[in-house]
C-alpha cells in the first residue's frame, strides 16, 4: 500500500485529534506513519498504535507556552527561531526523503510547509474556511479582532477597526514568516507571501460542511469533508449522567487546550449560585490555579466531548473548529468566547445561524457569561435552530471518512 505521513503539532489537542481521525479513515487503504516533536498529546498517537518517529528538537513546556502566546496574539514574533526552524526543516526533509510518502499531512506544523516542498512531497493541510481571514472580512463574514474591543477603540467606526485588524494580521504574519522564508530561500523553495500561504497545501481538507462560514469561491484545492470530532476512548463518568438526569439545566463548559487559564478560573468561580449545573473537563488545566470550584460544578479530566455535549442543555466554549462542530452536532445553543482570531470568526458563524451568542474577550466576565446562558436556556427558537443544524451536521459526520478517502485516492491517481 502507498504510504501517508502525518506530522501534527502534538502540543495542541484539537490539532492532534483531527489528524488522528483522518489517519484512521485512511488506515485500511494506506500505510500510516506519524512524526512529531512531542507535547502532551503525542501520547494519543501512540495510543492508536500508529508508527511514530520522535523528531528533534523536542518541545519543552516553555516552547509550548510561547507558541500559544504567539497563536493568540499575546506575544509578537515567530513560533520558532531561525536555528530551530532550520533544524526542524532539515529533520522533516530527512524523514520524508526516507519514507517517500504519497503525501504529508498536518493541521498546524508550520515548518512542514517548507520541508514538504523541499522534499517534493505533496502537502495536505487540515484547515477551515475561517482561516482565510481576509476573505472572511471582505465578504462581511468576519468582524474586527477582539483585542480592539476596548474602551476608546469602540468609538471608532467598524471599517476603521477592520482596517486596523488587517494591518495587525499583516504585521504578525511578517514576524511569523521571517524565519520560515529565510529557510525557504536556503532550500530554493518559493517564499510565503502571507499567513494564508503558510497554511495552504497542495490539497486542503476543510473540517466543516460547505455552508458553515458562508464563504464563497474557495479554491479548487479545497475539499469539504465535514466535522473532524475527537474520538477519545475515555468513558463518561457516572457523575455526569447523574447531573444530566436532574431537573436542573446542565451546562458543558470546555475551552480546549488553548483556553486562557485566568479566564477559565474567573468563569468557573462565577458559576457559583447559578440556576444550572456545570460539567467541565478542565480539571488538569486548572490544578495550578487555586480555583474555588462551586458546588454546582463538576470538574473532570478529558471527556468524550460529543457524548457529554448531547447530555447537556447548552455549551460554553472557545471557538476552536472541533469544539464548535462538537457543540453544533449536539444540537445545543452556544455561548462562545474566542481565544484567537479564527475562533472569533467560528463563533460568529453559529451566531448567524441563530443559536449562539459571542462575547468579545475583553468584555468577558462571569456576569456576561451567566446572563448569556440564562437567555439561551429560555430561547426556544435558538434551541430549535440548534437541533436543525445538528441534524444537518450529523449527515456530514457520517460522510467524513468517505470524503477523506476520496481526496487521498484522487491524489494517488494523480501521482
Amino acid at each position: 500500500m502507498r504510504q501517508l505521513a502525518f506530522l501534527p503539532a502534538t502540543w495542541n489537542l484539537a490539532e492532534t485529534t483531527r489528524t488522528i481521525e483522518v489517519a484512521k479513515a485512511c488506515r485500511e487503504e494506506f500505510d500510516i506513519a506519524f512524526a512529531s516533536y512531542g507535547g502532551p498529546f503525542e501520547r494519543l498517537v501512540e495510543k492508536e498504535r500508529f508508527p511514530l518517529t520522535k523528531l528533534e528538537p523536542r518541545l519543552t513546556p516553555e516552547d509550548i507556552d510561547h507558541m500559544y502566546k504567539i497563536d493568540q496574539g499575546e506575544e509578537r514574533g515567530a513560533f520558532f527561531s531561525l536555528e530551530e526552524t532550520r533544524q526542524r526543516v532539515m529533520n522533516e526533509i530527512a524523514f520524508l526523503t526516507e519514507l517517500r510518502p504519497l503525501a504529508a499531512t498536518t493541521g498546524f506544523n508550520i515548518t512542514l510547509t517548507i520541508s514538504s516542498r523541499a522534499a517534493k512531497v505533496p502537502l495536505v493541510w487540515l484547515t477551515q474556511s475561517t482561516w482565510d481571514m481576509q476573505a472572511m472580512m471582505d465578504q462581511g463574514l468576519g468582524s474586527y479582532m477582539d483585542d480592539l474591543a476596548r474602551p476608546g477603540m469602540n468609538l471608532l467606526p467598524e471599517f476603521v477597526l477592520k482596517w486596523i485588524t488587517r494591518l495587525a494580521f499583516g504585521y504578525f504574519g511578517r514576524e511569523i514568516l521571517r524565519p520560515l522564508n529565510a529557510v525557504a530561500r536556503e532550500h530554493r523553495v518559493k517564499e510565503l507571501a502571507d499567513l494564508r500561504s503558510l497554511w495552504e497545501g497542495d490539497y486542503n481538507l476543510l473540517a466543516e460542511p460547505p455552508d458553515f462560514s458562508g464563504l464563497t469561491n474557495v479554491p479548487e484545492t479545497y475539499h469539504y469533508i465535514g466535522p473532524l470530532i475527537a474520538n477519545l476512548t475515555e468513558s463518561v463518568p457516572e457523575a455526569v449522567f447523574e447531573l444530566a438526569n436532574q431537573d436542573t439545566p446542565l451546562v458543558y463548559f470546555a475551552m480546549g487546550s488553548s483556553g486562557r487559564p485566568a479566564l477559565i478560573k474567573a468563569i468557573l468561580e462565577g458559576f457559583n449560585g447559578q440556576p444550572f449545573n456545570v460539567v467541565s473537563p478542565m480539571k488538569s488545566k486548572t490544578e495550578s490555579l487555586d480555583v474555588r470550584v462551586p458546588p454546582n460544578v463538576l470538574m473532570t479530566d478529558w471527556l468524550p466531548g460529543l457524548e457529554v455535549s448531547r447530555l447537556a442543555d447548552i455549551s460554553v466554549i472557545h471557538g476552536g473548529i472541533g469544539t464548535v462542530m462538537t457543540a453544533a452536532l449536539a444540537g445545543n445553543p452556544v455561548v462562545g468566547v474566542g481565544m484567537m482570531y479564527e475562533q472569533e470568526f467560528n463563533i460568529d458563524c453559529l451566531v448567524r445561524k441563530g443559536f449562539a451568542e459571542r462575547i468579545r474577550r475583553p468584555k468577558v466576565n462571569a456576569d456576561a457569561i451567566n446572563a448569556a446562558i440564562r437567555t439561551l436556556l429560555t430561547d426556544e427558537r435558538a434551541k430549535e435552530k440548534a437541533r436543525q443544524y445538528g441534524r444537518h451536521l450529523d449527515v456530514w459526520l457520517n460522510l467524513k471518512d468517505q470524503k477523506v478517502r476520496e481526496v487521498f485516492r484522487s491524489l494517488d491517481r494523480e501521482s
